[in-house]
């Protein structure tokens, strides 16, 4: 068997998971409901391990816990992943204590313990720094983030971790191509892999398919013991905030436009954008051979009509190359 089946078969939602519920008179709408989202979720955070190959034999993956739902549903749907998988990797969670005044300290090494994950609390505060530099009224994201990446960098390399996971979703991948877009004049978006800036660390985001909305759906389920961020979370205005509402404005009146621009971001066609280093418009010569893919320039552009449902999703057939 070849490696990719491999992971195929590493991160696949096993038949027993993928079933539905047995039919039982005691078992609820809802409780069926929150048993779909369940599988949904394992199977979008383990499609998107084998799609970047994120996780590998012999891992031990640094699971980044901010006490936020999207970070404490990774680490949830991760330890489901590892108990069934025939490949042997470990987590460890990590918290950063920025020491936030009124941050709840306890909540998270009682969870964890609870839990049963090993877990470090690194405490630095970068609170004071970033009050001390940034004035009142500006944002702190970005200075807070660049201590807080160095820091997390520190602790991965301290605990001899390969991999850094980060709970970012496929609504922030959105976000963040869009806050390029209208404000860094770039179209960047947020990879659900990358070498660290350091050239140190490999960072991943398992929840890279994963809509908020379910995300939001199962720190309900599991009942989280969410911790507000009271630095950068509670500033009104950000741009991020301002583009997150667009998006989710959009969905509203065009269901399904958040997953066809998401899927865009996995089917790029550099020779009909402008830049010249993706792209050798200055080569570009006639072959004398017709090209299905090529360019029609006088015939208009032909969209499908909007749709009323979100498009689902279709697994890809893994590729050979990496």
């Amino acid at each position: 068997m070849n490696s990719q089946a491999t992971l195929d078969d590493t991160f696949a939602v096993p038949p027993e998971a993928s079933a539905e519920p047995a039919a039982s008179g005691r078992q609820t709408k809802a409780e069926r409901e929150d048993h779909k989202l369940e599988k949904r979720l394992c199977r979008e955070v383990g499609r998107a391990i084998v799609d970047f190959n994120m996780i590998e034999e012999g891992d031990k993956v640094m699971v980044c816990v901010s006490g936020g739902k999207d970070s404490y549903a990774m680490l949830d749907i991760l330890l489901k992943l590892q108990a069934r998988a025939p490949i042997r990797f470990e987590l460890i969670a990590v918290n950063l204590d920025q020491k936030q005044p009124g941050f709840p300290a306890h909540i998270l090494p009682q969870y964890l313990t609870q839990l049963g994950v090993p877990f470090r609390i690194e405490t630095q505060d970068t609170y004071s720094i970033v009050k001390r530099v940034i004035p009142e009224g500006k944002t702190m994201c970005s200075l807070c983030s660049r201590l807080r990446r160095g820091i997390l960098y520190r602790v991965a390399e301290e605990l001899g971790a390969t991999k850094i996971a980060l709970g970012h979703h496929r609504d922030d991948m959105l976000q963040t191509l869009f806050l390029n877009m209208f404000f860094a004049s770039k179209l960047k978006g947020m990879p659900p892999k990358l070498a660290s800036d350091d050239g140190k660390n490999i960072v991943i985001r398992p929840l890279a398919y994963v809509a908020e909305k379910d995300l939001i759906r199962w720190a309900e389920v599991r009942q989280f013991p969410i911790i507000p961020c009271t630095l950068c979370g509670s500033q009104d205005g950000l741009q991020r905030v301002q583009v997150g509402n667009m998006l989710r404005e959009w969905e509203q009146k065009f269901p399904g436009r958040l997953d066809n621009m998401f899927t865009a971001l996995q089917n790029v066609v550099p020779s009909h954008l402008m830049d010249p280093r993706l792209h050798d418009f200055k080569g570009i010569k006639t072959t004398g051979q017709a090209d299905p893919e090529g360019d029609k320039a006088f015939d208009p552009e032909e969209f499908a009509k909007a749709v009323s449902a979100p498009v689902q999703f279709m697994a890809r057939a893994p590729k050979d190359e990496p």
